[in-house]
């Protein structure tokens, strides 16, 4: 893989991280990132630790409010995270046909915020769509229970 592949790969990941530590003010230990992309259908989630508890996007004020804390969570502002990262993985897509490398079906990232770490797990088959029961949010709901069963 060339240089300028993997530093651009490495940056609209960044990108990712950044989108979702700003929409919790910067207030989560960890971040984790569920992309898929299968078939042509795109999606984005994501989950946080704060104060020690694995919680949606949706429940972080629920959180937060434990220590007098709260961020702008409305609706729209949620949407828009979704949407951004939707566009964020639409360019990862597009770096990987550039440089003719392997387009990931699903990537698994965990942004410990404290230490500024990055690990990721990336997938190249499908994971999902050969199941018509599933879809790509029941593999980040998946990934969501497992890491909050784990976080006891």
């Amino acid at each position: 893989m060339s240089k300028i592949f993997e530093d651009d790969f490495m940056d609209i990941q960044a990108d990712m991280v950044s989108l979702c530590l700003e929409y919790v003010d910067s207030k989560a230990e960890n971040i984790y990132i569920y992309a898929s992309n299968e078939n042509g259908v795109f999606s984005f989630n994501a989950f946080y630790k704060i104060n020690g508890k694995i919680v949606r996007t949706n429940e972080v004020n629920n959180v937060l409010a434990e220590t007098n804390e709260k961020i702008d969570d409305n609706k729209e502002r949620r949407l828009s995270v979704l949407k951004i990262g939707v566009q964020d993985l639409q360019r990862i897509v597009d770096l990987c046909k550039q440089y003719n490398q392997s387009i990931p079906t699903e990537l698994k990232l965990k942004y410990d915020v404290k230490s500024n770490n990055l690990e990721a797990d990336y997938k190249y088959e499908n994971v999902y769509s050969d199941d018509n029961s599933l879809t790509s949010f029941d593999n980040f709901n998946a990934w969501y229970e497992e890491v909050k069963a784990s976080n006891v």
